[in-house]
């Protein structure tokens, strides 16, 4: 059974990914020393957890599909970790 989301919702989304979007531009041009790529990491994990949850349909989806986008979720985290074990090795 499929979910039909109304266009205004999409609109906000929209809105809210364009003023995302803006507040990283604009981030980037102070120096806010080491915090500035946690920053944008934030804003970034912001607007992909939106993207995923509208454009992909998964929060009106059943659990199974939640289940596969926690799984990837998590196997990414696992690979930045071992690349970052790999990359602080060198």
């Amino acid at each position: 059974m499929s979910h039909v989301v109304p266009q205004k919702i999409y609109g906000l989304v929209f809105a809210t990914l364009i003023c995302m979007t803006l507040i990283t531009v604009d981030v980037a041009f102070y120096n806010f020393g080491w915090l500035n790529i946690y920053l944008a990491m934030i804003i970034a994990t912001f607007k992909a957890t939106i993207v995923v949850m509208y454009f992909m349909h998964v929060k009106f989806s059943p659990r199974l599909t939640w289940l596969f986008a926690v799984a990837g979720l998590f196997w990414m985290v696992i690979l930045l970790v071992l690349m970052l074990a790999d990359y602080m090795a060198r």
